[in-house]
């Protein structure tokens, strides 16, 4: 691979999706491209840059952002922020909507379903509480692939059993030889919808929850800055924002604040209340 090819290729994925790629990721943009090049029926990467210079087939551009687009997922990951909403967003959002009823709620770069699901069942476990309520979960993510998988509901066993308890895979998952299919109760608690986190948010609607974990830290500090701009414009006053453990939008972004006492979840400049006022619901449960 030559510098020029790696730089091409790295000017489509940032101009594409963000993504950020540093001179010592050659080896991963390689190993990941490859089998694009032989779906293509394409012999080496060369053969692969050489036909997207060429002929700049839409299609051939589109798998190798897909490719390099990283889909890691789990079940109630880091488990902290689904305890946040369980104890602090839900109890904030249902006061202060309780004439409305109805809560929207944004699953960015969504992979594979398993962050819009986990949420989807602890709304399902609370029950009568939510009788009369219109609670609205969209995940999205630019991968129409990864998006296919989120709809099908169909997870293996290693996927189940990272952070999922097992109270709820009893509960809510039937075994299909070795693998798992969530139910339809579920499933259809969740919309998918393909999209570009880098283009405006406007048309997927307002937001009271947003979730957009382990997405920034592959964005360079002006990407990063839009992102969250755009989210901001589709956030109430009072609404929640949930970033990965890893991220801050310190330096970044004057649109968000930390919540008091909390670590990864943020609100509006200006719109935020100390979680203490909402009280405490028992932690989400552990497997």
């Amino acid at each position: 691979m030559t510098i020029t090819d790696f730089d091409f290729i790295c000017q489509i994925l940032k101009t594409r999706s963000g993504l950020l790629l540093t001179n010592d990721k050659a080896y991963l943009l390689e190993s990941r491209l490859l089998p694009v090049a032989r779906k293509w029926k394409l012999a080496t990467f060369d053969d692969l840059v050489r036909l997207i210079r060429t002929k700049n087939d839409e299609a051939v551009i589109r798998d190798v952002v897909e490719a390099m687009t990283t889909n890691e997922s789990f079940f109630f990951r880091d488990t902290k922020p689904f305890d946040q909403f369980k104890q602090i967003c839900l109890p904030a959002m249902l006061k202060a909507r309780a004439a409305q009823k109805t809560l929207r709620i944004w699953s960015a770069a969504c992979s594979s379903g398993q962050e819009a699901y986990s949420l989807a069942m602890i709304l399902s476990e609370m029950g009568a509480q939510l009788n009369g309520w219109k609670i609205d979960i969209v995940g999205t993510d630019l991968s129409q692939e990864i998006l296919n998988r989120a709809k099908e509901g169909m997870y293996s066993q290693f996927e189940v059993q990272r952070g999922l308890p097992i109270t709820l895979l009893v509960k809510y998952f039937q075994q299909t030889g070795d693998r798992w299919k969530l139910s339809d109760t579920i499933r259809n608690k969740v919309q998918y919808r393909e999209w570009n986190l880098l283009n405006d948010p406007a048309p997927l609607g307002k937001f009271d929850i947003v979730y957009c974990r382990n997405v920034l830290i592959y964005f360079d500090q002006p990407t990063k800055s839009k992102v969250l701009a755009g989210i901001a414009k589709q956030m109430p006053d009072d609404g929640f924002l949930f970033l990965g453990g890893a991220e801050t939008v310190l330096g970044i972004s004057d649109k968000f604040q930390l919540l008091p006492g909390q670590r990864g979840i943020y609100g509006l400049t200006g719109g935020i209340k100390a979680p203490t006022a909402f009280g405490a619901a028992p932690a989400t449960p552990r497997a």
